[in-house]
């Protein structure tokens, strides 16, 4: 490694390893990664391979990364992604604190709305700043990650050079990224949009499969009606979804499978295979983050003194599928249905 800009990757699973790989591509950057022995083990192995939607394919560089599993390797970094689930973050975030310099930024570029909070209570003076990644992406193995579905990134905004640069260098890679001063009502929205990661988790059905399907819509539409509902008892108001109320979204998917399939080939470029990162957790008998989903609805309609039994009931299959530890249970449109209308009736 030299005197160009050292990015690191806390956390290099899908979403790390495309993100940090995406840097790694240009020639101003250096990336450091840091995730689990299987990871490192099949990147040393094979390579770093990023798939974009369609047939694109890039393999990285290895003069450019460098991939293990002690986080004291990020020392010298001037940018850190943290890419860990949620439940990891505060853990993370005092192992970081340990190793950093006071001038590091570390961006979050996780699922929830709170793990900024807790990485800037751990981390002291560094500056934190908020991330979405508005798109899905799947490990295919032998350092292989695939992105499955477009969309941008959104950012909190900061001028210091290190992360202007780190902007930079993702905008030429290709990646669209939009720069907020208040990103807060976009976590909402991708929240909301993420409820529906338990119902792909659940039945092990693709991301287009879940669309065609007016059972497995019906779950989503109810899990997205109430979480809706909760925010505006909460008087938080998410942000559009591509130019879309957030809150239309339960009538478009409640609507015939046809004009479904026009609105969402409109909004979104899917591909055939996508799956939620919580299918990949249920496959990898990995606890998954549906506290920080489906479980953070739950607990913000408890403490306004509402119920919200449809996300409580997905939150409860889930924990029951972890437990289980066989993978995805594989609910049909009409059991998963019939299942969570039974349990959330009898709350």
């Amino acid at each position: 490694m030299n005197s160009r800009l050292q990015v690191g990757i806390m956390g290099s699973g899908s979403i790390g390893c495309f993100l940090g790989g995406k840097l790694a591509t240009n020639a101003q950057i250096d990336v450091v990664f840091v995730g689990r022995e299987r990871v490192v083990s099949e990147v040393h192995e094979h390579g770093l391979h990023l798939l974009a939607l369609g047939s694109s394919h890039t393999a990285v560089d290895s003069e450019r990364f460098e991939f293990t599993t002690d986080v004291s390797a990020l020392s010298k970094c001037q940018v850190v992604l943290c890419c860990v689930k949620s439940a990891h973050t505060e853990g993370v975030a005092k192992d970081l604190s340990t190793v950093l310099a006071e001038d590091a930024i570390v961006a979050s570029m996780q699922n929830g709305v709170r793990n900024v909070g807790v990485l800037l209570r751990c981390l002291g003076p560094r500056q934190v700043l908020p991330g979405i990644v508005d798109f899905n992406v799947v490990s295919q193995g032998e350092g292989r990650f695939q992105r499955t579905m477009d969309g941008p990134l959104h950012m909190g905004h900061s001028s210091a050079a290190a992360w202007r640069s780190v902007v930079k260098a993702f905008r030429t890679s290709g990646l669209t990224i939009f720069e907020h001063e208040d990103i807060v009502p976009n976590q909402w929205t991708k929240l909301l949009l993420n409820l529906n990661n338990a119902v792909s988790a659940l039945s092990g059905a693709t991301t287009p499969a879940l669309l065609l399907s007016p059972d497995y819509r019906r779950v989503v539409a109810g899990i997205l009606e109430e979480g809706v509902r909760v925010l505006r008892k909460a008087s938080i108001e998410p942000a559009k979804l591509r130019g879309i109320p957030v809150s239309w979204m339960p009538k478009i998917l409640r609507m015939p499978t046809p004009i479904v399939r026009l609105v969402t080939r409109a909004q979104m470029n899917v591909d055939p295979e996508a799956r939620s990162s919580m299918w990949e957790d249920l496959m990898r008998g990995r606890p998954t983050e549906v506290d920080y989903l489906n479980g953070e609805i739950v607990a913000l309609a408890k403490r306004l003194g509402i119920s919200a039994p449809i996300n409580e009931s997905i939150v409860g299959l889930v924990k029951e599928a972890e437990s289980a530890a066989n993978g995805s249970p594989k609910f049909t449109g009409p059991e998963l249905w019939d299942t969570v209308r039974k349990i959330s009736s009898k709350r």
